[in-house]
């Protein structure tokens, strides 16, 4: 089965393609199909999901997966949230993970609270019109390094410290991380729901 991913974000792209591969489907960024990316004007992530979700399939004609995922910082009130992609160009910065990672440790300087969570959630449509969408939470809690560490990953994964490892996302392999992480979460529900539902 071909799905048509409401991403453009090629680690995402791989990170998702290996975790579904159980099921033979392809994903296929809407990117590749000509689909330009849907507004995200909602507070929640389930909210924007479901609307990317929606606008991919309208303009692919196929079942469609999307994610929309982001930072939760407790001292903050579990912002950026939403809003995280573009969490660095509030402070004057391009839009890019190496940026939100440096805006990030530089408004977390003086905080002792460190606790936060990554959050996925994962919408699939079989049509545009699907009444019954399947939603998937992944959620991975840990706390916040005062300075990268790691290689692997992307987005804020060199800074997100995973007590249960004694490492940062980007520390540790991709098939632990994958296993582990908000999104691998998300995803293994998500197989899981499709199994059931959709097969």
């Amino acid at each position: 089965m071909k799905i048509v991913l409401a991403s453009n974000n090629q680690g995402k792209l791989a990170e998702l393609q290996a975790m579904f591969a159980p099921l033979q489907m392809t994903l296929v960024r809407q990117s590749e199909l000509g689909i330009g990316e849907a507004p995200e004007p909602y507070r929640t992530f389930v909210e924007n999901a479901l609307t990317k979700a929606r606008h991919a399939s309208a303009a692919s004609g196929l079942p469609a997966l999307a994610d929309d995922a982001g930072l939760c910082v407790d001292a903050f009130g579990g912002m950026p949230g939403v809003d995280t992609a573009y969490y660095a160009t509030q402070f004057g910065y391009e839009k890019s993970d190496a940026n939100n990672v440096r805006a990030l440790l530089e408004q977390m300087r003086n905080v002792d609270q460190r606790r936060a969570a990554l959050v996925s959630t994962l919408v699939a449509l079989r049509s545009a019109d699907d009444p019954e969408p399947l939603i998937a939470v992944g959620r991975a809690v840990g706390e916040i390094v005062r300075e990268p560490r790691g290689e692997n990953g992307f987005g804020f994964d060199p800074v997100m410290f995973i007590p249960k490892f004694g490492k940062t996302f980007a520390e540790l392999p991709s098939e632990v991380k994958n296993a582990h992480s908000h999104r691998g979460q998300a995803a293994q529900a998500m197989v899981a729901l499709m199994r059931e539902r959709w097969l």
